[in-house]
């Protein structure tokens, strides 16, 4: 291929014309605008709102059963059970069955015994729950990274 013919070919020139610019004019008017905001709002706020399924997290009886474990305090600890990190899960069924997932501080806690007994009592009181369960796991481990800052902050760790 010993042809000398370009392969392509360039064409020089003095100016380009610019492109079109965009102008105010040429777009929604703020009134337009305005009014388009206000007909969104106005959709989204006339729909009644997604109500929390009771057994969910933000639900009634949810909520219900995380106070009543507030309510339960390490007898060695002066912090609830709840902010200390010992319950890892709570499930409710949407009939009403209650499962805490919990642990203590150590195997050979003194409450090891009576501490599951008295959170299914207490969570069983919850109105809502009809029945209660508690299921006492010791994997994971507790260790004090568990614990929420306001227990931290109640044993002088922050």
């Amino acid at each position: 291929m010993n042809d000398e013919s370009p392969r392509f070919t360039v064409e020089e020139v003095s100016a380009v014309p610019a492109p079109p610019r965009a102008r105010v004019e040429d777009g929604e008017a703020p009134a337009d605008k305005l009014e388009r905001k206000r007909d969104y709002l106005e959709g989204f706020l006339s729909q009644p709102p997604a109500g929390q399924a009771p057994g969910e997290p933000g639900g009634e009886v949810y909520e219900g059963v995380i106070a009543a474990l507030k309510d339960i305090y390490d007898p060695e600890i002066p912090v609830n059970i709840y902010d200390l990190g010992l319950i890892y899960g709570v499930e409710i069924s949407p009939e009403g069955g209650a499962v805490v997932t919990m642990t203590l501080t150590t195997p050979h806690c003194p409450v090891a015994e009576s501490m599951p007994g008295e959170v299914e009592l207490r969570v069983s009181a919850v109105p809502g729950v009809r029945d209660a369960e508690v299921n006492l796991v010791w994997d994971p481990p507790w260790d004090p990274a568990k614990m929420s800052d306001e227990a931290r902050l109640e044993l002088g760790m922050l």
